[in-house]
């Protein structure tokens, strides 16, 4: 290997590393709020990617009728946990997040999604999958959020088989690309950097900078870092847990949809690629201990640069190299634990 190869793997390994600490960031934000290990992380960036390859090519994605449907289901959900105190305010503000909102949206797709627009396909792609991210807190996991987090895990994995299934529905076996969002390309001695790959750098950067400024100056990601370090005392003191866990599944889905469409003009997506995708931001933030966000960040461009030597020397063990980053540090987590004894009957 001479140093232009190596140049060349580090700079796929950052770019891949960013993608990586996107999704990391985006599981420890989640993990800290509701507890939930978000499994279905890796179907946000598949529906993300997806949906806006789709309305690049002038079609309406299934997602936006998903997102229609999971809001019905909503609707009925809310109606029914407060039929004892049902008010006109109570029905119409459930009626507005949870049936206007995707129905106009569903409308505005309809309407430009055979124009060719890279800005609007984003803004689309971004709506359509936050709303099912939205719904999907309020339909499998608030009703849920007071019990242990392997029931919620277990919720999380069928979660994913679920949407990964109608993943495969609206979108087809067949893989798809999108357009890129910048077509500018400069180059640097050996390396090339690419509109695309600017693009990714800018705005992981640009996200950690907004998370960084949204939970350390903002009223409402100061009541979500309270949320994430008690839960009943923040209740206590009146915060709504319940909306901290909706704009934490939000987050989580505007993200994951951004990561799919900073992939997408660069390597061909199928419908069940986003769940690698996300095991690789998984282990990022396994090894940030799913609580520090900088050490995910710093985690998922390892995870990355690991991953593109492992593709030049050992292409075919690739993904056993990258997940096996995970074993060293649960060894040392669990050294490093103290001893608990059990109870005995």
């Amino acid at each position: 290997m001479n140093t232009t190869i190596m140049l060349f793997l580090v700079q796929d390994g950052i770019t891949n590393g960013a993608i990586y600490a996107l999704l990391g960031l985006a599981l420890v934000l989640v993990f800290a709020v509701t507890r939930v290990i978000l499994i279905p992380q890796g179907e946000f960036v598949t529906y993300g990617a997806l949906t806006y390859a789709t309305l690049s090519a002038g079609h309406v994605p299934g997602t936006a009728r998903l997102a229609v449907a999971m809001g019905m289901v909503a609707f009925g959900l809310d109606l029914f946990a407060g039929r004892k105190l049902l008010h006109l305010r109570l029905v119409a503000r459930a009626f507005a997040v949870n049936i206007l909102l995707p129905v106009v949206i569903l409308a505005l797709t309809s309407w430009l999604a055979g124009q060719k627009s890279i800005a609007i396909n984003i803004a689309l792609s971004l709506l359509i999958v936050a709303a099912i991210g939205l719904f999907l807190y309020r339909i499998a996991f608030q009703p849920i959020a007071h019990t242990s987090v392997l029931v919620l895990l277990i919720v999380s994995v069928g979660c994913h088989l679920a949407l990964q299934g109608l993943g495969l529905v609206f979108f087809g076996a067949e893989g798809q690309r999108g357009p890129a969002i910048l077509d500018a390309a400069f180059t640097i001695g050996p390396l090339r950097f690419t509109g695309q790959s600017m693009a990714v750098y800018a705005i992981t950067i640009a996200f950690i900078v907004g998370l960084w400024l949204f939970f350390g100056f903002t009223l409402m990601g100061k009541a979500l870092r309270a949320t994430a370090v008690n839960r009943l005392g923040a209740r206590l003191v009146g915060i709504r847990t319940t909306l901290s866990g909706q704009i934490a599944f939000l987050l989580a889905s505007v993200i994951g949809a951004i990561s799919g469409i900073l992939i997408v003009p660069i390597t061909t997506l199928y419908y069940d690629t986003g769940f690698l995708i996300g095991l690789k931001g998984f282990i990022a933030a396994i090894i940030g201990g799913l609580v520090s966000y900088p050490l995910t960040a710093v985690a998922a461009l390892i995870v990355g640069t690991v991953e593109a030597f492992s593709s030049f020397y050992a292409s075919n063990f690739k993904e056993v190299i990258v997940f096996t980053l995970i074993l060293p540090v649960l060894v040392l987590r669990s050294l490093a634990a103290p001893e608990v004894e059990e109870e005995k009957d």
